[in-house]
């Protein structure tokens, strides 16, 4: 994906990817437009691949508690749920780093 491309899960804001990465990471924020929230549109949005690959599985661990109140899709509550309790019973390998 080149830099310049519109991200799906932001189709209603002017972001590029690098801008979005900034955000992600808490090093940006854009008006209300902040770590948390482009975390959740990641978790609305996103496939499961791109949520690993942006956010990884310890920081989704570490965050989950802070931002599954505010995830509105059901099914993506409940695999999470299953994710984070799963990953550090058998996987624990996973949230080091």
């Amino acid at each position: 994906m080149q830099t310049t491309q519109r991200l799906p899960y932001v189709w209603d804001y002017d972001l590029d990817l690098s801008e979005f990465r900034e955000i992600l990471a808490g090093r940006r924020t854009r008006g209300r437009l902040n770590q948390d929230w482009a975390a959740r549109r990641l978790l609305e949005y996103a496939s499961y691949d791109e949520i690993i690959r942006m956010i990884g599985y310890k920081k989704l661990v570490e965050n989950w508690p802070r931002w599954r109140e505010r995830v509105r899709s059901k099914s993506r509550v409940r695999g999470l749920d299953f994710l984070v309790q799963w990953l550090p019973e058998k996987h624990p390998e996973l949230l080091r780093g």
